[in-house]
């Protein structure tokens, strides 16, 4: 059986009342040092047996560059698979400032609306069922560690969940792991 841990980018440096799906922003560094500190010790036991990538974004290419300057053989693969969700011309608007009733009509088709002329959901969950696939296909690892974001964290247990099912808003209730926090899931 294979594991996935899904580590989550320390704190961005934006106003997070703020959409920021693709947008590249740093994360806050000393946080990230600390979750590259808090990480290792788990990490370290499976030495020889684990893959990590990460996505392209800034925010994840800290914490993956921290992780391996703490412990160099712990190198990361960016993967574009494991970014955020894009939200259009919503990126960089407050979430006040999107309006009620454009929140409300992605609400009412969560799956197929693509938030601010963006990605829909469902071509998010595509992209990250692509990259699961790959992860339980790659034969030389145990454990594969994705440095992503929330959307991806939640897009990747609810396809463990529920395959290839598209969620309705009252479903899309999975958690995703703190900033710098991770969480382990298991590959079938």
């Amino acid at each position: 059986m294979k594991t996935l841990w899904l580590v989550r980018h320390a704190r961005p440096l934006i106003d997070t009342e703020r959409c920021y799906g693709r947008l590249d922003v740093a994360a806050d560094a000393q946080a990230t040092r600390q979750a590259a500190l808090d990480l290792l010790p788990s990490l370290m036991p499976l030495h020889g047996q684990l893959q990590i990538r990460h996505s392209p974004l800034k925010r994840c290419r800290q914490l993956a560059l921290d992780l391996q300057a703490l412990e160099p053989d712990f190198a990361s693969t960016p993967d574009g698979r494991l970014l955020e969700m894009d939200f259009g011309h919503w990126e960089g608007v407050r979430w006040n400032d999107i309006g009620e009733a454009a929140v409300g009509a992605w609400a009412q088709d969560l799956a197929l609306h693509a938030p601010g002329e963006g990605e829909s959901l469902a071509d998010m969950l595509q992209r990250v069922h692509e990259a699961l696939q790959d992860a339980a296909a790659a034969g030389d690892s145990e454990h594969m560690v994705w440095i992503c974001h929330a959307g991806v964290a939640r897009c990747a247990q609810w396809l463990l969940q529920h395959g290839r099912q598209l969620p309705q808003s009252h479903e899309w209730t999975l958690p995703a792991p703190a900033y710098g926090q991770w969480l382990r899931l298991e590959l079938s």
